[in-house]
């Protein structure tokens, strides 16, 4: 279907407006929602975040392609609900106790939704007890961490240590991010996996989760 490679296009190039509408069109044509979202939408999201890690697409080009893509998600998510699609799983995802800055978050937690998980998005100045009631009441799969000062990185060894002193640790992948996190501080702190950026999240998520 030719409207479907126009979705795509949509998307990656951040055509908001256009991505809504061809899936408001498709969805009236009787296309299937996970159609839409496994072979059009999710693999858009996958060419935008190549671009990225190729330098060809930098923050300003992912933001627009992570609207294009909440638009058309917006049109078939009651039908993806209604039909009993599972996402690939879901996050819960925050800035952590006194950092208020949310614009990476924010980031992330787009790409992620485009690579088709579930967001639960707890904002910022989160604290280990609002991590610990997303896990225990909308069953999440991955905690995602953000910090962007360093003087807010020690809060994130305070969940993870909350997490265990819970019991529920390793019953929960927990990622870290953010500007001053690095690969060595995650291992340090006792995460399952750190991301340098918002595209290789995704890879990081679904390699968590065994959905690729």
């Amino acid at each position: 279907m030719e409207n479907l490679k126009t979705l795509y296009t949509a998307i990656v190039e951040g055509d908001a407006k256009t991505a809504k509408a061809v899936a408001e069109s498709a969805i009236a044509a009787g296309v299937p929602p996970q159609q839409l979202l496994n072979e059009i939408m999710i693999p858009a999201m996958d060419e935008v975040g190549r671009l990225f890690e190729a330098n060809e697409y930098f923050v300003p080009e992912l933001l627009i392609s992570a609207r294009a893509m909440k638009w058309a998600l917006e049109v078939i998510k009651p039908h993806l609900i209604a039909g009993g699609a599972q996402p690939a799983g879901r996050v819960a995802i925050g800035t952590v106790k006194g950092d208020l800055h949310d614009i990476g978050k924010n980031l992330v937690a787009a790409m992620l939704e485009g690579g088709g998980f579930e967001i639960i998005d707890l904002g910022v100045d989160v604290g280990a007890d609002q991590f610990l009631e997303a896990y225990r009441t909308k069953q999440v799969d991955i905690v995602a961490l953000s910090a962007l000062l360093t003087t807010t990185m020690p809060s994130m060894k305070q969940i993870i240590d909350e997490f265990k002193a819970a019991g529920v640790r390793d019953k929960v992948k927990i990622i870290v991010g953010g500007a001053p996190v690095t690969a060595e501080y995650a291992g340090e702190i006792g995460a399952d996996g750190y991301s340098e950026n918002a595209s290789s999240a995704v890879t990081l998520a679904r390699s968590l989760v065994g959905a690729g």
